[in-house]
Order: structure tokens, then C-alpha cells, then sequence
């Protein structure tokens, strides 16, 4: 299948191929080495939080096993590796003194990566804010604008003459929304009014530190990561209509209007009316510093019921374990109208990827289910780029099989399994094809060298 797949869909020679992880989610190694507590450190403690009752504490114990991780990854061929920094594990408070072994610790994985040929694409917020801060107030205060601001300076001093991205925060609305409204997400809260005012401040510190990072003379392209979908009605009724303009507008157009046009959509601010953000006068220009990619998650669309909470499985549609419907064209659709509406800069799928119930047998994982979803959004993306948008690369999440968040350890997302008793690794069936249609990739870009050589 990889050999037909990769002639069929054409990649230009640039195109960075990855996988993605998170901090909390795969290394463990909770409190060693004077790191500090995180949000999610605590939501974890919290009864009833954690599907399984599990945390975050050893998760994949990546920290003890870098240099194996990093020959796994090698042995993919992948061109790059997102990966996020623990802002506890480096800077405990989220102020003050930085941890040496902490930033040791990725001082190691950076290096280790450039010594095996990967770029290092770094994320500085994938939600594990430091306790610290939290205490202060968290993301609801101002004051944690400016503490994003330094922490993202001193990681661009320890790490950034080595780094090929760096992504301010991952999925803003996640931490808004879930994190703040909902509550289903550290750290817990539910109050809308907080959950926008969250959102505020994780855009004006994203915009603040692309400036500061610029002006201290970084050398990593800088952008931000956002998990949107394309919002469609369930039924063709016009209250479903209006529900999926709505959900549209929270999603994608809360996030993309700010960074791209420098304004709120009024229709949300109606909407929103007393629970609106306040700003002060420069936010809006600060959060529209321009960036030099945009990364998109990308898992399902929308469906939008007015009446009801749409259940995707429970009205036929094939889905993953997650009971996220499986619909690739939808990432075509989402990236096409990123670059239609908005002048967005070359855009990177960070993450993209799905949770089956895996059964390793034999030594094989037979995640068919896994390869298929991959291959068709990976084909998703070539229909995009065929139609003019202006992609730079594309990452399977996840590396590793991992905490994922309130679902605990039931839900495996990885293209390696991971047994948690024993921490033993296992390519899957998955893994084992990305890595044979990434070698394909690579002969490819070879022979279209060669061939411009010789002219």
C-alpha cells in the first residue's frame, strides 16, 4: 500500500514529516529533579477527575528513557519531532529560578535529536501550567501574560539557536473552554466569563511573545497551534444552522479572526454579551503579530444540534474509540477555508491521529483501523495542496501511546504501544507503514534531486 499510496499523492521536496507528544502526557518522572507541580499534577488528585483514577506521574516514563525514545523515533524516519517543554520542570514557579537538571533534560533531547537528523519543533504551553501560578490565578490573571512572556525567552536563550519551531501555546481553546468552562480539564473551573477572559490572555500572550522573541533575536520560526473543525448542522433545520454558526464562531473564528484580523467576530461578542473578555487599548494589535506558520489539530468535524448533543456513532457513523466520527474530508475543507478566509502563513497539521482498542498479540499490534485513518487524512492534505494552500508539513499524534488527559489510559492513540507494566515499546502495524511511505518520501525527494542536478 505505501508504494501506491506515495505515487498517487505527490509531497513537495520541502515537506516536514513528523509525530507529535506532549510533556505531561509521556514523561513522567513527576516530581524528580526539582521539578515543580503542575495544573494537571493536581487535577489528577482530584476524585472523579480521571476516567481509570489514574495520573500523569509515570505515564511513559520517557524522562528515564530518552535516549530509547530517541532511537525509536530514528528508526521512523521521521523529518521532525514536536514535542512540548514542561514549563514546571525548567522554571518550578513559573517565575524566578530555572532548573538546571530540567533544562538539562531537553538540552539532551534536542541535541539527541539533531544528532539523529530530526528537526526539533517545540511547543512552550501544552497545558501543564505551573501550580504556582495557578494559585495566582492562572491564565484568568494578566500577570501570567508576562510571566509567559519571560518563560518563553528563557527557553529561546537555553534551546533556541537549535530549534526549528517554536509553537507559543497548543490548542487555546482546550484550555479556555475545557479547562475553565466546562471543567472537564484542569484545572477545573466553570464559569464562562473566566473561560473567555482565558482565552484573552492566552492570545495576547502568544502575540507578546512572538514580539519579545523577535526582539531578542530568536532564530526559530514562531507560531501557534489551534484544534479547529469545520462546524456542520445535523439536519438542514435553521435552529441547527444557527447552532453550527454559533459553534463555528467559539471554535474557529474566535481564534483565527483574532490572530489574522485583529477583532473578535461580533456575531460571539453578541452572543457572549456580559461573559465577553476585557481587553485594554494595543491587545487586539499585539495578538495579530505575524507569525511565521500556523499549526492546525485536526481530529473530526463538528456536527451542531440544537436540540441535542449529537452522538456520531449512535446515528451510524463510523468512529473512533474516542466516538470521534472518522472524516477526512474534512480536514480538506478546514484547510481550504483557512486559506480562503484568512491570510494565513504556511500551515502545518501538528497533530492528527485516533484511538482504537488495540490488542497487542504475538508481538504485532493489527491497528488497520489506525493505518487507514492516517493514510486517508494524509491523502486529505494532498487534496489541499493540489487546490493551492500552502502547507509545510504534517504530524501523527501520537508517537507514543500515552495519558490521555481525563480518559487516563484506556484510550491508546499511538503508533507505538506502550506497555505500561513494563514500559516495552511495540511498532505497530501503523508505525510500521508511516515509516515505509516516509522512505518512499525520502527516494522520492532523492530522485527529483538527482534529476535537477543533471540538468
Amino acid at each position: 500500500m505505501p508504494r501506491s499510496f506515495a505515487r498517487k499523492h505527490a509531497f513537495p521536496a520541502g515537506f516536514v514529516w513528523g509525530v507529535a507528544t506532549s510533556s505531561f502526557q509521556i514523561e513522567g518522572a513527576a516530581a524528580a529533579d526539582g521539578k515543580g507541580p503542575s495544573i494537571w499534577d493536581d487535577f489528577c488528585r482530584r476524585p472523579g477527575t480521571i476516567a481509570d483514577g489514574s495520573s500523569g506521574d509515570v505515564a511513559c516514563d520517557h524522562y528515564h528513557r530518552l535516549e530509547q525514545d530517541l532511537d525509536l523515533l530514528a528508526s521512523l524516519g521521521v523529518d521532525a519531532y514536536r514535542f512540548s517543554v514542561s514549563w514546571p520542570r525548567v522554571q518550578p514557579l513559573g517565575q524566578g529560578a530555572w532548573n538546571p537538571q530540567g533544562v538539562g533534560f531537553y538540552d539532551r533531547l534536542v541535541d539527541g535529536l539533531l544528532a539523529r537528523g530530526i528537526q526539533p519543533y517545540l511547543t512552550l504551553n501544552h497545558w501543564d501550567l505551573p501550580s504556582a501560578l495557578q494559585a495566582r490565578g492562572g491564565w484568568a490573571e494578566r500577570d501570567t501574560v508576562q510571566r509567559f512572556v519571560d518563560y518563553a525567552c528563557g527557553i529561546d536563550h537555553r534551546l533556541g539557536d537549535r530549534l526549528a519551531t517554536i509553537t507559543t501555546h497548543n490548542e487555546p481553546w482546550v484550555i479556555a473552554t475545557m479547562g475553565h468552562e466546562t471543567g472537564v480539564f484542569a484545572p477545573g473551573l466553570r464559569d464562562r466569563a473566566t473561560a473567555m477572559q482565558v482565552s484573552h490572555h492566552l492570545l495576547l500572550s502568544h502575540g507578546l511573545a512572538l514580539r519579545a522573541l523577535r526582539a531578542q533575536g530568536s532564530k526559530a520560526r514562531l507560531g501557534i497551534v489551534l484544534n479547529l473543525a469545520p462546524a456542520h448542522p445535523a439536519t438542514d433545520s435553521e435552529a441547527d444552522r444557527t447552532k453550527a454558526r454559533l459553534e463555528d464562531g467559539l471554535l474557529v473564528r474566535w481564534y483565527a479572526d483574532a490572530l489574522f484580523k485583529g477583532a473578535y467576530p461580533i456575531d460571539v461578542l453578541a452572543h457572549l454579551g456580559a461573559d465577553a473578555p476585557h481587553m485594554r487599548p494595543g491587545d487586539m494589535q499585539a495578538i495579530t503579530e505575524p507569525m511565521d506558520f500556523l499549526g492546525i489539530n485536526y481530529y473530526t468535524r463538528l456536527m451542531a444540534s440544537a436540540s441535542d448533543p449529537f452522538d456520531a456513532g449512535a446515528n451510524g457513523y463510523d468512529v473512533t474509540d474516542m466516538g470521534w466520527e472518522i472524516y477526512p474530508q474534512g480536514l480538506t475543507e478546514l484547510l481550504l477555508r483557512m486559506h480562503r478566509d484568512y491570510a494565513v502563513p504556511p500551515m502545518y497539521v501538528k497533530e492528527n491521529g485516533a484511538a482504537f482498542k488495540d490488542v497487542l498479540v504475538d508481538g504485532r499490534v493489527h491497528d488497520e483501523q489506525r493505518r487507514n485513518y492516517i493514510a486517508s487524512h494524509i491523502a486529505a492534505v494532498a487534496d489541499a495542496l493540489r487546490q493551492g494552500v500552502p502547507m509545510a508539513g504534517y504530524m501523527v499524534w501520537s508517537l507514543l501511546d500515552n495519558f490521555e488527559w481525563a480518559s487516563g489510559y484506556a484510550k491508546r492513540f499511538g503508533i507505538v504501544h506502550v506497555d505500561y507494566a513494563t514500559q516495552a515499546r511495540t511498532l505497530k502495524d501503523s508505525a510500521l507503514w508511516y515509516r515505509d511511505f516516509l522512505r518512499l518520501q525520502r527516494a522520492r525527494r532523492a530522485s527529483v534531486s538527482a534529476a535537477l542536478a543533471a540538468e
